[in-house]
């Protein structure tokens, strides 16, 4: 019968248990569900050991054993109450909630759909008291301090639910993610998950000697970066850079993955705010727009990422399973993310591989000529390019170069922005000094050895055999000489001889009004015409000769969003990847080994030399045990 036919019902309130089953279908969705919430009370009591048992997939058992301060006896049968929890007392303690839960759902729900009983004993207490969900019977038995929940036949009550479950393999699987997502955010917790009696995954503790004398970030950097290997696996550490950055109310910390390793599924990106796994459209972009200039393709990066911002500045409590949060200022978190991945992805990668040679002792000591790179500090503001300690040789004498494309071969609005090229552009009168007799041990990209096709350098350093492609390098080596020549410039504003107007949305009006300064500072000016009409009155002059309404459409929904700025730039660097193109050294053009030293030296001190313009990379390291192996030398 149709639901417009049936006779009307009187209104009336609903029965506990039905209201319980209810949230349960909110709260609880799969055998994962249940044990992401009783891992977070697990954490919220203080456990530094959490065992997890399964049997079949989650769905005939699921218990949670911790160490934590336990419950006493007298509030084991109020905590399975609908609401009851001991996390918060009041509005304010919600507005700034530190801990994983505080909903007081959770174990309520869960008992309407299950067979649910919790073994608990706190540190002042004879014995542990057993509390049967079912039957609310409570009785003394053994146990150490610290609490155990055991869920069996999950949605017994409720096989219409049971139908949707997948196989055991499956569910499985989403409780070992759903733990592991736990696991990459609490380095000092030990996590063991067991399924039908066998090990499935174990991941110890992560502590180092209080002794050491090491400040507690460091300590917890380290404690993390140990954790993201055993959970993510060696690969992970080895091809991601640490990311610390902090600004205003935000820091960020973690691990960025390079260009090199990323994906073409984002299954491989954890993003976490006041340690809680949250799936944030915030925190997604302003990673993923942080690439955008070295990435290649569709491809999805690799990160794990540990915002933290004070909590009154967050809202946790818009989502019934806590992985969504809304943030007061989310463009001072998109900016505070995106600014943290940047700097970090910039740091050319040749010389972090050769301080980390160094470190492990993998580097001949040649002489005292042998200058380790610095390590890098992480400063509030972008990393900025340091000299090389290069043996008396400048770069900027390698004249021949940096010679200019004939401008026949550059479009009208190309010519017009090439008065931002870098003085680099203009040959020096000097020649190049020699370098054919110093060490290739002094440099991370060694020293020039020869020119392949016309196309590729080789060089020798430490480690072996490195491969260059030249135009791509030198490539990269204008783009960004020509995008610090403009980020050193104020954005200025042409305005247009006829106004582009446009039909416009509510939210593209209402966002033009209220951001109007923001706009003027991006070089943009976007008046009213009415309430459904727009005109853009002015552009960024580097952006003039574009589409200023597709241009004026996209900073509006970024700037409703996120931060606009990057719409901008966006476009900005497109026009300025193209120029770099044609500026670049082109293929087939023989090379003297001056000229390809120099061009290593550049790009062991140009941000992002790893990859192209186009997210290509620009070399190659190939390390004397791979050459070994080619060969068969050794077996």
């Amino acid at each position: 019968m149709h639901p417009a036919t049936q006779p009307p019902r009187a209104i009336r309130e609903l029965p506990d248990e039905l209201i319980s089953q209810i949230a349960a279908g909110e709260v609880v969705e799969r055998p994962a569900s249940v044990v992401r919430e009783l891992v977070d009370n697990a954490l919220d009591a203080g456990a530094t050991q959490i065992a997890l048992r399964l049997l079949a997939g989650g769905v005939r058992l699921i218990s949670v054993e911790d160490n934590g301060v336990g419950i006493p006896a007298t509030e084991l049968p109020v905590a399975l109450k609908r609401h009851a929890t001991s996390k918060i007392t009041s509005l304010t303690e919600l507005e700034s909630v530190g801990t994983m839960g505080f909903r007081g759902e959770a174990l309520a729900a869960i008992q309407s759909v299950s067979e649910l009983s919790v073994l608990s004993r706190t540190a002042a207490q004879d014995s542990a008291m057993l509390l049967d969900g079912r039957t609310g019977e409570l009785q003394p038995a053994a146990r150490a301090q610290g609490t155990t929940v055991e869920v069996k036949e999950l949605f017994y009550s409720t096989p219409a639910r049971r139908k949707f479950l997948k196989t055991d393999n499956t569910e499985l699987a989403h409780c070992v993610e759903a733990v592991r997502r736990h696991a990459l955010t609490r380095p000092e917790v030990g996590f063991a998950i067991w399924h039908e009696g066998k090990l499935v995954e174990q991941w110890r503790s992560q502590t180092l000697d209080a002794t050491s004398g090491e400040d507690r970030q460091l300590h917890y950097q380290r404690a993390l970066d140990r954790r993201l290997a055993d959970v993510l696996g060696d690969d992970f550490l080895q091809n991601s850079v640490a990311v610390h950055y902090q600004s205003g109310h935000v820091t960020v910390v973690g691990r960025a993955g390079i260009p090199d390793a990323a994906r073409s599924r984002a299954d491989h990106q954890f993003a976490y705010v006041n340690g809680r796994y949250v799936r944030d459209k915030v925190i997604t972009h302003a990673a993923r727009s942080a690439y955008e200039d070295v990435l290649h393709g569709h491809r999805q990066p690799i990160y794990a990422l540990y915002v933290e911002i004070d909590p009154t500045r967050v809202d946790v409590n818009v989502h019934p399973t806590k992985i969504e949060v809304r943030f007061r200022d989310g463009r001072e978190v998109h900016q505070a993310v995106r600014h943290a991945v940047e700097n970090a992805l910039a740091v050319p990668r040749a010389n972090m591989l050769m301080a980390h040679a160094l470190e492990n002792h993998e580097l001949p000591m040649v002489g005292t000529s042998l200058v380790p790179p610095a390590a890098p500090a992480w400063p509030n503001a972008h990393w900025q390019q340091a000299a090389m300690p290069l043996a008396g040789t400048r770069v900027s004498d390698v004249g021949a170069l940096w010679q200019p494309t004939p401008p026949t071969h550059l479009a009208a609005e190309e010519q017009t922005a090439q008065s931002f090229a870098p003085s680099a552009f203009s040959a020096a009168s000097t020649p190049a000094p020699s370098l054919q007799d110093a060490a290739p041990e002094t440099w991370p990209l060694g020293k020039a050895i020869a020119q392949l096709h016309g196309v590729y350098i080789l060089a020798e350093n430490a480690q072996g055999l490195v491969l260059v492609d030249m135009h791509a390098a030198h490539e990269r080596i204008v783009y960004e000489q020509l995008k610090t020549q403009i980020d050193a410039q104020r954005i200025s504003s042409q305005p247009l001889l006829i106004p582009a107007t446009f039909p416009a949305t509510a939210q593209e009006v209402a966002t033009a009004e209220a951001c109007a300064e923001a706009l003027q500072a991006l070089g943009l000016e976007i008046s009213t015409l009415s309430s459904k009409t727009l005109a853009v009155r002015a552009v960024p002059s580097t952006l003039a000769q574009g589409d200023a309404v597709a241009l004026a459409r996209s900073v509006l929904a970024e700037l409703s969003q996120h931060d606009a700025s990057t719409v901008v730039q966006r476009a900005r660097n497109e026009l300025l990847a193209t120029m770099a193109c044609h500026g670049a050294v082109r293929a087939n053009r023989k090379l003297t080994l001056d000229e390809m030293n120099g061009l290593l030296r550049q790009m062991e001190v140009t941000e992002r030399s790893d990859q192209c313009n186009h997210g290509r990379p620009t070399w190659r390291q190939l390390t004397m045990r791979e050459l070994d192996a080619l060969f068969l030398r050794g077996r």
